[in-house]
């Protein structure tokens, strides 16, 4: 391994440990009762909510940590839960169970598709990626609209709510800038993946990804599909794919080994599995994987 590449493995965990202790200074003393009341469908939209509510927004994560978020069955009490929110943050299409009980009970929801542009989910896929926060830049185009929400619904915090998001938008400006340093010059550019949830990474660093399955998760590659990634791992001379936490890695362990390939985790960030972790922390050990994996000095 290189000195360069040692560096700047170093500068990834410090800054990430750096950015998830940042807090506003000077911030107002919380009332005991929450200004705001947000439901936030998954993780990232979580991560959003409390990074720029702070202490006076009580967040409700209707997702569990460790479950998969394509897969969310609202209890009734997760019902209540989006009837008396605020505000619901979710994204259309994405979890039906969280659609319908908005419509159900014609609660104040924010979907993501109405601010960020979402991509296509790949070819021969139906529907759209919903992966957005992989990308940093988009991460923080839906934060200044959620923030705009926050100061609409409670004007007497909009000083906080605007502070805070102004320090969201700082680390995920380091962040991008850290990965568009990080990724350039690399040994190769395609990443194979258990399935494609980074097309929104991808695009903005200039990777390209092949999957083994499309925007499904559970998906079940055929065999065509395996001998068509295996000639393609062969022919970039890959010799990394990348398996996914909340997901069986048992189909991609196979293909690696019958390829002779390494296996590591790409986080796709759908909802938390290690205890103190966050969006940031974990973006930066996706980056010191991704390094790893491309040949990046």
């Amino acid at each position: 391994m290189s000195a360069s590449f040692t560096s700047r493995a170093t500068l990834i965990g410090v800054l990430a440990l750096g950015l998830a202790a940042c807090a506003p200074a000077d911030e107002p003393t919380p009332s005991s009762a929450p200004a705001l009341t947000v439901a936030a469908a998954f993780y990232p939209l979580e991560y959003v909510a409390e990074r720029i509510g702070g202490d006076d927004v009580e967040v409700i994560a209707l997702t569990p940590p460790g479950a998969e978020p394509h897969d969310l069955e609202l209890s009734p009490s997760g019902v209540r839960e989006v009837r008396d929110a605020d505000i619901v943050l979710y994204l259309s299409g994405f979890q039906p169970k969280v659609d319908d009980a908005i419509s159900a009970t014609e609660a104040n929801g924010f979907d993501v598709s109405d601010v960020v542009p979402l991509i296509g989910g790949g070819e021969g896929h139906v529907g759209t990626d919903p992966h957005f926060w992989l990308d940093p830049v988009l991460l923080s185009q839906y934060s200044e609209a959620v923030t705009d929400r926050f100061v609409a619904l409670d004007p007497d915090h909009a000083d906080l709510y605007r502070a805070n998001s102004a320090i969201l938008a700082s680390d995920l400006a380091d962040l991008d800038t850290l990965y568009a340093e990080s990724l350039t010059g690399c040994e190769r550019d395609t990443i194979l993946v258990s399935h494609e949830a980074f097309g929104y990474l991808s695009l903005r660093y200039g990777l390209t990804q092949v999957g083994l399955s499309g925007i499904n998760p559970e998906a079940e590659p055929s065999p065509a599909r395996i001998r068509e990634v295996r000639d393609l791992a062969e022919s970039v001379g890959a010799t990394t794919v990348f398996v996914e936490t909340l997901v069986d890695p048992s189909v991609v362990e196979a293909f690696a080994y019958d390829a002779g390939l390494a296996v590591a985790t790409l986080d796709p960030i759908g909802g938390l599995v290690e205890d103190g972790d966050d969006y940031l922390i974990i973006m930066n050990r996706n980056l010191a994987v991704l390094m790893a994996g491309l040949g990046c000095d």
